[in-house]
């Protein structure tokens, strides 16, 4: 563990502005700790990364160190490095792991091997519910869920993951202090309580754009493997599962309707060879965990007519009253009580889709 003059060094050398984790890697391979490299000084500095060396002795953090000593130093909160033995071993086999992390909650879990879920911020009801369901059961079984703590497919992950009585690790790209988005904040205090929650960015680092696939990275280097429930074509969880591919990560994809714009990155990343998951038990599968029980079995809604006739893609108001040859006021009758039920949902564009 280090020391507090030793943890000032470490914070002292990711603090200052222009020396990026690869020059940290480089000084702390021919120093050993950031406390030899500040006594070699800057010609022997220079040496290692050239003349951005100059840096390290030309700025002082020293007030965001002390600041960052007295933040970690509270109940709940801590700052691990590279030389800690609480550092994420996984993190370890990456080919750039942060030199520095800071943590609230409960950092054992970080030594856990998790499942990463991941996927759309705009994700569809169902995309939400199918998160959440797996995310309920895989955490049952023992595997911590990660996430990026954001809207959508994120959030229902962390959700499910609490609901089923498991952990769950949310990576963000923020400062550890600031919570983001600010409508997860009742969210983040129940991650904060019954898991941990992880940053590389100093302390008070705003949600800056730049900062999420770095923070991607994390999310499937801490993860035995990464599952993505909704993705369009381009998006932040195609990044996420490309990194964890690299790393030796396991891919899983679950595939969606041919004609939702959110399943088109699921149906690539199994062109891919992503592994094509339905349940919970093909992850428990190639996990080698028990996978009975893995989810509890579905109500066979398709006994209700209407459901039947939306069956399992968004349907407009006027397509379903084709289908079932229902006066329009009935239907609107009946979808609002299984709306209400919390059976189907109502989609933007007077839509509706079944959940599950």
């Amino acid at each position: 563990m280090n020391t507090p003059t030793g943890l000032a060094a470490w914070l002292r050398l990711t603090l200052i502005p222009g020396i990026g984790g690869e020059s940290q890697r480089k000084l702390l391979a021919a120093f050993g700790l950031p406390e030899a490299v500040f006594a070699a000084g800057p010609l022997a500095a220079r040496g290692v990364i050239g003349s951005r060396a100059d840096l390290l002795f030309a700025h002082d953090p020293g007030d965001l160190v002390e600041r960052s000593l007295d933040w970690g130093a509270r109940p709940g909160n801590a700052i691990v490095t590279l030389a800690d033995a609480d550092y994420p071993p996984a993190l370890l086999e990456i080919p750039d792991p942060p030199s520095l992390l800071y943590l609230r909650g409960n950092p054992a879990l970080l030594k856990q091997p998790g499942l990463a879920i991941v996927g759309s911020r705009n994700a569809t009801p169902q995309g939400r519910q199918t998160a959440a369901g797996f995310a309920r059961a895989l955490a049952g079984h023992g595997l911590p869920i990660i996430s990026g703590l954001a809207l959508g497919i994120d959030a229902a992950a962390h959700r499910g993951a609490l609901e089923g009585g498991g952990a769950t690790i949310a990576v963000v790209g923020t400062g550890a202090d600031r919570l983001y988005p600010a409508s997860n904040r009742d969210l983040a205090q129940g991650i904060l309580e019954h898991g941990v929650l992880i940053s590389e960015f100093p302390l008070g680092t705003p949600p800056l754009a730049a900062n999420f696939p770095r923070r991607n990275r994390l999310i499937a280097g801490l993860a035995r493997g990464v599952l993505v429930v909704e993705a369009a074509a381009r998006s932040g969880s195609l990044i996420t599962a490309r990194l964890a591919a690299e790393q030796g990560r396991e891919v899983f994809a679950i595939p969606g309707s041919i004609h939702s714009p959110l399943s088109r990155g699921c149906h690539q990343l199994i062109r891919q060879g992503a592994k094509l998951v339905e349940t919970a038990a093909d992850i428990l599968e190639e996990f080698a965990l028990p996978t009975a029980a893995a989810l509890p079995a579905a109500e066979n809604d398709d006994d209700h007519p209407i459901i039947a006739a939306l069956g399992h893609d968004p349907c407009s108001l006027d397509e379903l009253a084709a289908r079932t040859a229902l006066a329009t006021d009935r239907l609107l009758g009946e979808l609002l009580s299984l709306e209400l039920a919390g059976r189907i949902a109502c989609l933007p564009g007077n839509r509706y889709q079944r959940l599950a």
